[in-house]
Protein backbone atom coordinates (compact mmCIF):
# COMPACT_ATOMS: atom_id res chain seq x y z
CA UNK A 1 0.00 0.00 0.00
CA UNK A 2 1.37 3.41 -0.96
CA UNK A 3 1.10 6.36 1.40
CA UNK A 4 1.06 10.11 1.01
CA UNK A 5 2.35 12.25 3.86
CA UNK A 6 0.60 15.62 4.15
CA UNK A 7 1.62 18.37 6.54
CA UNK A 8 -0.31 21.36 7.77
CA UNK A 9 -1.68 23.49 10.56
CA UNK A 10 -4.86 22.86 12.56
CA UNK A 11 -7.44 25.63 12.31
CA UNK A 12 -11.06 26.21 13.32
CA UNK A 13 -13.67 25.84 10.63
CA UNK A 14 -17.21 27.14 10.33
CA UNK A 15 -18.91 24.09 11.85
CA UNK A 16 -19.97 22.74 8.48
CA UNK A 17 -18.13 19.46 9.13
CA UNK A 18 -20.32 18.82 12.17
CA UNK A 19 -23.45 19.40 10.10
CA UNK A 20 -22.16 17.00 7.45
CA UNK A 21 -21.14 14.21 9.85
CA UNK A 22 -24.50 14.51 11.61
CA UNK A 23 -26.43 13.39 8.49
CA UNK A 24 -27.70 9.79 8.82
CA UNK A 25 -26.70 8.81 5.26
CA UNK A 26 -23.17 10.13 5.83
CA UNK A 27 -22.80 8.32 9.17
CA UNK A 28 -24.09 5.08 7.66
CA UNK A 29 -21.72 5.17 4.68
CA UNK A 30 -18.67 6.06 6.77
CA UNK A 31 -19.47 3.18 9.13
CA UNK A 32 -19.99 0.73 6.25
CA UNK A 33 -17.13 1.89 4.01
CA UNK A 34 -14.48 3.06 6.50
CA UNK A 35 -15.30 0.88 9.50
CA UNK A 36 -16.04 3.52 12.15
CA UNK A 37 -18.83 5.84 13.24
CA UNK A 38 -17.59 9.41 12.84
CA UNK A 39 -17.38 11.92 15.68
CA UNK A 40 -19.73 14.83 14.98
CA UNK A 41 -17.30 17.20 13.34
CA UNK A 42 -14.10 17.29 11.35
CA UNK A 43 -10.57 18.39 12.06
CA UNK A 44 -9.56 21.15 9.66
CA UNK A 45 -6.00 21.29 8.42
CA UNK A 46 -4.50 24.14 6.37
CA UNK A 47 -1.93 22.41 4.20
CA UNK A 48 1.56 23.64 3.42
CA UNK A 49 2.22 24.65 -0.20
CA UNK A 50 4.06 21.38 -0.84
CA UNK A 51 1.22 19.35 0.67
CA UNK A 52 -1.33 21.16 -1.55
CA UNK A 53 0.62 19.87 -4.56
CA UNK A 54 0.70 16.35 -3.08
CA UNK A 55 -3.04 16.51 -2.24
CA UNK A 56 -3.72 17.05 -5.95
CA UNK A 57 -2.45 13.49 -6.52
CA UNK A 58 -5.59 12.30 -4.72
CA UNK A 59 -7.71 13.51 -7.65
CA UNK A 60 -6.38 10.60 -9.71
CA UNK A 61 -6.31 8.05 -6.90
CA UNK A 62 -9.00 5.50 -6.16
CA UNK A 63 -10.84 6.69 -3.09
CA UNK A 64 -13.92 5.59 -1.20
CA UNK A 65 -16.96 7.40 -2.53
CA UNK A 66 -19.58 8.86 -0.23
CA UNK A 67 -22.69 8.82 -2.42
CA UNK A 68 -24.74 11.94 -1.70
CA UNK A 69 -28.42 12.22 -0.96
CA UNK A 70 -30.31 14.48 -3.34
CA UNK A 71 -29.25 18.10 -3.00
CA UNK A 72 -25.80 17.30 -1.58
CA UNK A 73 -22.34 17.07 -3.16
CA UNK A 74 -20.29 13.93 -3.65
CA UNK A 75 -17.25 13.33 -1.52
CA UNK A 76 -14.32 10.96 -1.70
CA UNK A 77 -12.56 9.57 1.37
CA UNK A 78 -9.16 8.04 1.92
CA UNK A 79 -8.19 6.02 4.97
CA UNK A 80 -5.48 7.74 6.95
CA UNK A 81 -3.56 7.85 10.22
CA UNK A 82 -2.99 10.92 12.35
CA UNK A 83 -0.43 10.43 15.12
CA UNK A 84 -1.17 6.69 15.03
CA UNK A 85 -4.97 7.04 15.15
CA UNK A 86 -7.14 5.65 12.38
CA UNK A 87 -9.12 8.32 10.58
CA UNK A 88 -10.02 9.39 7.04
CA UNK A 89 -9.55 12.47 4.93
CA UNK A 90 -12.60 13.74 3.10
CA UNK A 91 -12.29 15.47 -0.25
CA UNK A 92 -15.63 17.23 -0.89
CA UNK A 93 -16.43 17.76 -4.55
CA UNK A 94 -17.68 21.27 -4.03
CA UNK A 95 -16.96 24.12 -6.43
CA UNK A 96 -14.58 26.72 -4.95
CA UNK A 97 -13.58 24.43 -2.06
CA UNK A 98 -10.17 25.70 -0.85
CA UNK A 99 -7.32 23.57 -2.23
CA UNK A 100 -5.24 24.13 0.89
CA UNK A 101 -7.89 22.72 3.24
CA UNK A 102 -8.08 19.12 4.37
CA UNK A 103 -11.01 17.71 6.38
CA UNK A 104 -10.39 14.75 8.67
CA UNK A 105 -13.07 12.50 10.18
CA UNK A 106 -12.41 10.03 12.98
CA UNK A 107 -14.29 7.99 15.58
CA UNK A 108 -13.12 10.40 18.29
CA UNK A 109 -12.71 14.15 18.75
CA UNK A 110 -9.17 14.48 17.48
CA UNK A 111 -8.53 17.90 19.05
CA UNK A 112 -9.15 16.55 22.54
CA UNK A 113 -7.68 13.08 22.08
CA UNK A 114 -4.41 14.37 20.58
CA UNK A 115 -4.36 17.66 22.53
CA UNK A 116 -4.41 19.75 19.34
CA UNK A 117 -5.27 23.42 19.11
CA UNK A 118 -5.35 26.06 16.39
CA UNK A 119 -1.80 26.42 15.11
CA UNK A 120 -0.73 22.86 15.96
CA UNK A 121 1.45 21.46 13.16
CA UNK A 122 0.59 17.89 12.18
CA UNK A 123 1.43 15.25 9.60
CA UNK A 124 -1.22 12.87 8.34
CA UNK A 125 -0.47 9.64 6.49
CA UNK A 126 -3.02 9.03 3.71
CA UNK A 127 -3.30 5.45 2.41
CA UNK A 128 -3.53 4.96 -1.33
CA UNK A 129 -4.61 1.83 -3.19
CA UNK A 130 -1.92 0.27 -5.36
Amino acid sequence: MKTLLLKGEVFSGKGEGAEFTKLPWVRKQIKEKLGFTPYLGTLNIRLTERSVILKNLLKNAQGIEITPAEGFHRGVCFKAYLMGLECAVVIPEVQDYPENTLEVVAPTKLREHLKLKDGSIIEIKVLLEK
